[in-house]
């Protein structure tokens, strides 16, 4: 199984927005643009709103059905280990092997030893094409890129063989995942990883490492975009590389996993795929679940009762629903409003505050990244909640596919 050349991953919480996520792939489509959707919800997220696996498969393949699309479509195990991965064995084609919580863990001294001693023909200069300049390997710097990363290529490598005892090795599409770590990987690493990567033989069609600057959940990107364009740069030429000198799956690519909405890095991200040629993988996260707030905010009446409710209710829990997502958000809660301030607000106010547009007054990012973490309060009201997300549908769903459309799909892949 193969994944084409553009590919966006979509979250959707609570698996009610299949038709409206598809539409803007279809969108795209009309304009000669051909990306491949993949729907994506971890482990984690399913505890939380208390779904399965085969929720996700279940929509996504009633939303196919539904609007006739003939292309290809994933549904992807986000984020999982040996201990999660079981579960999502059969309602699962794609699969994002996490092994964050093995970088930086040395591997023992014999393994680090055999990689060194294969790889050490690359010491000295070695001139990669796309590059600026030539990478300086030495004896020291490719014991220490063994020592940080054998240990967690070779967690994906278990991970992988798991599941191809359970699916075949031509049934599922294999993501590795390194971007949810401290520290990011240079191009360097990136080259060296990959070489482990092919000595565990895994099929990988997807790798995902961690970049410089912040990817908080939900807000833009924070760090210096030149200088994220120039490593993005030069790790599609590094793949390139990688996969002519290790055999690699001709079709491996980068996969950004953007905590959605990276809206400056995406012009640099635009041009560097036409420069290179090359394929992408793009992750969003939970704006979905944003959007159906700002849709139901939007309809006014009971859906704006519910939006000032769920708010409400995350700001009294903020500390908990922050914990799980400490590395990834940046809230300040001297700038978030006063519960009974949000009561006042109306739904065009409440809309404003929440919807990623930097350019509005009113657009409040911190409270913007708590309502991101909160959907747990959500998932708790059960059928109130999905009530009044059917009630209020098509205001929810236009907010829905306007988003992955406009702000993600265009700026990527279209370039405008």
């Amino acid at each position: 199984m193969n994944l084409a050349k553009h590919s966006l991953g979509v979250g959707d919480r609570f698996a009610r927005q299949g038709r409206a996520l598809l539409d803007a792939f279809i969108k795209a489509q009309s304009l000669g643009v051909e990306v491949c959707p993949v729907w994506n919800k971890s482990n984690r997220e399913h505890l939380i709103v208390g779904t399965s696996p085969a929720d996700v498969r279940a929509e996504a393949d009633a939303a196919v059905k539904a609007l006739g699309w003939k292309g290809p479509y994933h549904v992807d195990a986000d984020h999982i280990g040996l201990r999660t991965v079981d579960r999502f064995l059969d309602a699962s084609d794609f699969f994002t092997l996490d092994v964050a919580d093995f970088t930086g863990k040395p591997a023992g001294r014999p393994e680090t030893q055999t990689f060194v001693a294969k790889y050490g023909k690359y010491r000295g200069s070695l001139a990669i094409p796309g590059l600026r300049s030539a990478f300086e390997v030495t004896q020291a710097g490719l014991e220490t890129i063994a020592r940080k990363y054998l240990l967690a290529v070779r967690e994906a490598g278990r991970i992988y063989r798991r599941i191809e005892s359970a699916k075949g090795r031509e049934n599922f599409i294999t993501e590795v995942s390194m971007d949810e770590t401290d520290q990011p990987q240079t191009p360097m690493e990136l080259l060296f990883i990959l070489a482990a990567v092919a000595d565990e033989h895994i099929p990988a069609q997807t790798i995902a490492p961690k970049f410089t600057g912040r990817f908080n959940k939900g807000v833009d990107y924070a760090g210096e975009v030149d200088r994220f364009e120039q490593e993005f740069n030069d790790d599609l030429a590094v793949i390139a590389f990688a996969v002519r000198e290790f055999g690699l799956p001709p079709n491996l690519k980068l996969s950004v996993h953007s905590g959605s909405d990276k809206f400056s890095i995406y012009p640099a991200i635009c041009r560097a795929l036409r420069r290179h040629d090359a394929g992408l993988h793009l992750k969003t996260a939970g704006t979905t679940w944003l959007e159906e707030l700002i849709g139901l905010a939007s309809a006014g009446g009971e859906g704006l009762r519910i939006a000032k409710q769920v708010y409400g209710a995350a700001l009294k829990r903020s500390d908990e629903l922050c914990v799980p997502y400490a590395s990834v958000i940046a809230i300040d809660k001297n700038r978030l409003p006063a519960a009974e301030d949000v009561d006042r607000w109306s739904g065009e106010q409440f809309a404003a505050a929440l919807r990623h547009d930097p350019r509005c007054k009113d657009f409040n990012p911190h409270l913007r990244q708590l309502l991101h973490v909160g959907y747990k309060v959500a998932a708790e009201m059960g059928g109130g909640y999905l009530s009044a997300l059917e009630q209020f549908r098509e205001t929810v769903a236009r907010n829905v596919t306007g988003n992955i459309f406009e702000r993600h799909l265009k700026p990527v892949f279209i370039g405008r």
